[in-house]
């Protein structure tokens, strides 16, 4: 299966698709391909030691171990679609991200795909459901690629609580109505103690570049 993993600006893509493909591995081969070309600060490449000790191969740019800092696309996602019994594809922000997603569609065209929509209720263009749903209807027409799954990552970094997360329920089933996609995950950070029927708890992986 292939999962593309796509959203707002800071919405925690990259640390999902980190988690994601953790918890993948356990059941299968697994690869995890950085398409954020968009913002140099949050790659899934730099998660490389953490992510290549649980066994999850790093498909990424072949200049990824250089000093250079420009964008590549140098990747062949059909051939490791194939090869790998999960592939995970970590798309860049928004539409712009979503372009680079776009130049694969072919490639991915004869495969099972799993789009999942990363959302975060507490980010300043995203704070309803109307706002998310704007920005999906941008990522989809971008990249030709259809969202099948709601993934509310509802947080404040080191300052989410409980509370944090339930505040953001209401307006992910607004999102989910506007959208029609039924398929809802709650992200929750392992150290927060919160009950949701669809909970996917993560590690903090993907920090900010100034803590």
């Amino acid at each position: 299966m292939t999962y593309i993993i796509i959203g707002h600006y800071g919405s925690g893509k990259t640390n999902f698709a980190c988690n994601l493909a953790l918890k993948l591995s356990q059941e299968g081969s697994t690869a995890i391909a950085d398409l954020d070309i968009v913002n140099p600060y949050f790659r899934t490449a730099d998660q490389s030691e953490i992510l290549e000790a649980a066994g999850v191969k790093l498909v990424v740019s072949k200049f990824f171990t250089s000093t250079l800092d420009i964008p590549s696309l140098t990747f062949d996602l059909g051939s490791a679609a194939a090869e790998y019994d999960n592939l995970i594809i970590d798309v860049g922000g928004d539409d712009e991200g979503a372009k680079t997603l776009g130049r694969y569609r072919e490639a991915l065209s004869d495969k099972p795909v799993t789009v999942l929509y990363v959302v975060n209720f507490r980010r300043y263009l995203s704070k309803t459901a109307s706002d998310a749903a704007e920005i999906l209807r941008e990522i989809e027409a971008a990249s030709g690629f259809r969202a099948d799954v709601i993934v509310n990552n509802t947080n404040l970094a080191e300052e989410t609580t409980a509370e944090t997360i339930k505040d953001s329920e209401k307006e992910c089933q607004k999102l989910s109505k506007l959208t029609g996609i039924k398929e809802i995950i709650t992200v929750i950070p392992e150290m927060i103690d919160y009950s949701s029927d669809n909970r996917f708890t993560v590690k903090i992986i993907v920090k900010k570049p100034w803590n």
